[in-house]
């Protein structure tokens, strides 16, 4: 009897490459079901979700207002930074004036809203995360919103922070900032959905405790960093808040939501409902 298969979605990012290793390499596995892989840039797996594409996928923060109904929480696979985050950097001289261009990697990011709690006055421009820095080099744009590794290595390409989101964020709020999280279809069986999270937990553990093994796998989607930036670059998002996302990411989230919903960059102030393992 063949098994159902599960779609399975996350980005193409050294720190999901990191967690989902043992699941990609058979390690943690299931006698229901198989995953089939869709490894895509995050603002193409907020659409697809928000089109009931896939069964579990990665998401931003961001995007779960719009997937509430359709999706649940996991209390695992969340990406927290704890005083890290996006930020925004431009060539030396640029000033945060009213209509600056900033490129942004996707409206429905986690990085754009945080953007958007400091800075709503600038004119936003779409561009493939990792054409940011690109486009800022060439003077398409004045600066660039940088996440994944982007926010260790901007200096080497001559650019200087600009707007230190984290800093602002942690001025208010003592919790890490949301970024992404792990997310299941409402779709599912409540059992289905309890062992994909389980599954996925035990995927993080397994990669927590064999760092080196899961390193190896992680920098083939390193995009030609080095493997201590790499490193570095992983452990600012898989951590103990990844494996359990207990009071502290739960805290976070509901202040990121008030917030935006308090400033109406969001039509409601929506309810958790996560998945505990």
């Amino acid at each position: 009897m063949s098994k159902k298969i599960i779609t399975l979605g996350h980005s193409p990012d050294a720190d999901d490459a990191f967690m989902f290793y043992a699941i990609s390499k058979g390690i943690v596995k299931s006698d229901k079901f198989e995953f089939r892989h869709f490894i895509k840039d995050i603002q193409t797996l907020n659409k697809m979700a928000i089109g009931k594409e896939l069964d579990t996928t990665a998401v931003s923060a961001y995007a779960y207002v719009q997937l509430y109904d359709s999706y649940r929480i996991m209390d695992c696979g969340a990406s927290m930074g704890n005083r890290y985050g996006p930020i925004v950097v431009a060539k030396p001289g640029t000033k945060m004036t009213k209509g600056i261009r900033i490129a942004i990697p996707g409206k429905s990011t986690s990085a754009f809203l945080l953007l958007r709690l400091y800075c709503d006055d600038a004119k936003f421009v779409e561009y493939n995360f990792d054409e940011i820095m690109p486009a800022i080099i060439n003077s398409e744009v004045d600066a660039g919103l940088i996440i994944h590794e982007g926010q260790i290595t901007f200096g080497a390409f001559g650019l200087n922070l600009l707007l230190d989101i984290p800093k602002l964020w942690h001025n208010e709020c003592k919790y890490p900032i949301p970024l992404g999280l792990n997310v299941v279809s409402r779709s599912l069986d409540l059992g289905i959905q309890i062992e994909i999270s389980k599954m996925i937990k035990q995927s993080i553990s397994y990669a927590l405790s064999n760092t080196e093994e899961a390193l190896d796998y992680a920098m083939e989607f390193g995009r030609g960093i080095s493997r201590d930036i790499a490193k570095k670059f992983i452990f600012m998002y898989v951590n103990e808040d990844t494996l359990d996302l207990n009071y502290r990411g739960i805290n976070g989230l509901k202040f990121m939501y008030t917030s935006a919903f308090t400033k109406g960059l969001i039509e409601k102030n929506i309810e958790l409902d996560i998945i505990l393992t």
